[in-house]
């Protein structure tokens, strides 16, 4: 029997809770957490609600299949030469569809008209950061007819640019995990990062389209000789025996490299692209997950739907713009190793598990020449969804040639920027004679992300606009939180922890900030601890006991 994670249980009761008031809502999870893992068991818990699962490739058509089926619900597939039936008597209660196949036909709707919208109560769009082009929106609104109908899309960390859009598609979201959350939970790797200076690489000439760099000059510059020999030269000396997956940009590239790879240590490295065989690309899959081929150079093959925990090494021969694409290829080697986090119940365990491992964290390899005026992704741009963009910035100047563990860079860029900032406020204090430091929060309500030890989420661009319900503003102010105070972001951020502590019955705000006051860590207290040691408090007058247990009192536990 399947067993949730913790954060996947979290993130399918957020969605049920965002479907009591929306039709629709998005999940972002990091690529490794297990979105199909998510999706499928909101498929389970609908049944017998009928469920449309629409994806843009095979691959992931297959691996939604894979899951869905485990949990032993019947699926069938609508693609290519492939039909679900459409007969009310043969109907299975999930149809997984690519959206090509849905909006493909002369017929005005596509194949999608051979399905009645009243027939699913359920859509799930897969990599929803593609939901905002036309194709998504027009199968979107077709099965929309249904004014019962409940939408999930689920995706990885999407482009900054693209959240206002997504909040267009999906009217809330209903869980954020990313890739800071699952490293630091112990679930992936952490990522080291290098970046290594290439004499003649230069991008400053290269166009922008839809966002991007443009293909064809990328191609001209990543395909000329004297910046292949680099890259290749320097990832040799880099990877030493470690598993590395190399993104190139063009077919002829990826083809040279490999090559060139093979000049280095015979044998070390295939390549691969859309159009090799599924034999061929399957043996060269096998081959590198048996440790028999070193490297594998793709084209834009091994970006979704594939995974190899043994991966150690990104080589970034792909520059981009997109934090999206960039994620997506960072994300195929944060996947720990087998077996070495299954069972550990606490995030220091797995950490500690994984950091004792023989893949203790992965590398990210990018290869940085005059980039003009373009802003490159790196792993400060992924790591940093929740951090200030000048803490992003910062930590990618400390990369100096040598890997730096990002999330720590990132992290103490943020400190220092916060110490800067409070120091500022003293200054000025100190000039006017008074305090003047503008407070986050009244003397009258509690600032919640103190009493629960939480760092405020940066604004999102899909929350543009938005406020939360009446409902859940009442709830805020209950328990002594101004949703005032704090733009919608922040508040959902507040909501999805007070559920939370409820749910693992863990200390209330009000519990949290009294005993803050008295300079108690509340962070993971239950309740029941909670109450006991307010009621020691309570007896003595609400003084802490000097007597030697509990912290500098006494232990109220014993």
């Amino acid at each position: 029997m399947r067993t949730l994670r913790p954060y996947q249980e979290q993130a399918v009761d957020g969605i049920f809770r965002a479907w009591e008031e929306n039709d629709s809502t998005l999940l972002v999870m990091a690529t490794g957490t297990g979105k199909t893992e998510v999706f499928s068991e909101i498929i389970k818990r609908s049944h017998p609600k009928r469920a449309m699962v629409l994806a843009h490739r095979n691959e992931l058509i297959w691996q939604a299949v894979k899951r869905i089926e485990g949990l032993g619900l019947d699926c069938s597939v609508e693609m290519a030469d492939l039909q679900a039936d459409t007969n009310c008597w043969n109907q299975t209660p999930v149809v997984v569809s690519t959206i090509q196949t849905q909006c493909a036909g002369n017929n005005g709707n596509g194949r999608m008209a051979y399905f009645k919208p009243e027939d699913f109560g359920l859509v799930i769009v897969d990599e929803a950061h593609h939901a905002t082009s036309p194709t998504w929106r027009k199968a979107l609104n077709y099965y929309r007819q249904n004014k019962e109908l409940k939408i999930l899309g689920v995706t990885a960390t999407p482009d900054r640019a693209d959240e206002e859009a997504l909040g267009q598609v999906f009217q809330s979201v209903a869980f954020d995990y990313e890739i800071l959350d699952a490293i630091q939970d112990g679930y992936l790797v952490p990522i080291d990062q290098q970046m290594v200076f290439i004499e003649h690489l230069d991008f400053s000439q290269i166009r922008t389209t839809c966002g991007d760099l443009n293909g064809a000059d990328l191609a001209a510059v990543m395909e000329a000789e004297k910046n292949l020999h680099g890259i290749v030269s320097a990832s040799v000396e880099i990877i030493k025996e470690r598993s590395a997956v190399v993104f190139a940009v063009t077919v002829k590239q990826a083809e040279l490299m490999a090559e060139i790879f093979n000049r280095h240590r015979p044998g070390m490295a295939s390549w691969l692209c859309g159009k090799t065989p599924k034999d061929q690309r399957k043996s060269i899959l096998q081959g590198f997950d048996s440790g028999d081929i070193q490297v594998v150079v793709n084209v834009g093959v091994l970006t979704e739907g594939w995974d190899s925990p043994t991966c150690e090494v990104i080589i970034q021969a792909r520059p981009t713009k997109s934090r999206c694409l960039y994620s997506q290829m960072v994300g195929r080697a944060t996947r720990p190793l087998p077996g070495i986090v299954d069972g550990l119940s606490s995030s220091d365990e797995r950490c500690e598990a994984i950091a004792i491992s023989s893949k203790p964290s992965m590398l990210v390899v990018d290869f940085v020449g005059n980039a003009g005026k373009h802003k490159l992704m790196t792993t400060a741009d992924i790591l940093g969804g929740q951090v200030s963009d000048q803490a992003i910035e910062r930590a990618k100047a400390m990369c100096d040639g040598k890997p730096l563990r990002m999330d720590q860079a990132l992290a103490t860029a943020e400190r220092d920027i916060q110490k800067e900032i409070e120091e500022k406020k003293r200054r000025e204090a100190a000039r006017k004679a008074k305090i003047v430091g503008r407070a986050s929060f009244s003397s009258k309500y509690i600032n919640p992300f103190a009493a629960f030890d939480l760092e405020p989420s940066r604004a999102r661009g899909w929350d543009s606009g938005k406020v939360i319900s009446e409902k859940q503003r009442a709830l805020m102010l209950k328990n002594g939180i101004n949703p005032d105070e704090m733009p919608y972001g922040q508040a959902r951020q507040v909501l999805n922890e007070m559920f939370r502590r409820w749910k693992g019955k863990l200390a209330t705000i009000k519990q949290c900030n009294l005993l803050k006051k008295h300079g108690y860590e509340t962070k993971d207290m239950s309740m029941a601890d909670a109450t006991k040691l307010i009621d020691v408090l309570a007896k003595n007058n609400w003084h802490r006991p000097d007597a030697p247990g509990f912290g500098v009192g006494v232990n109220p536990f014993q």
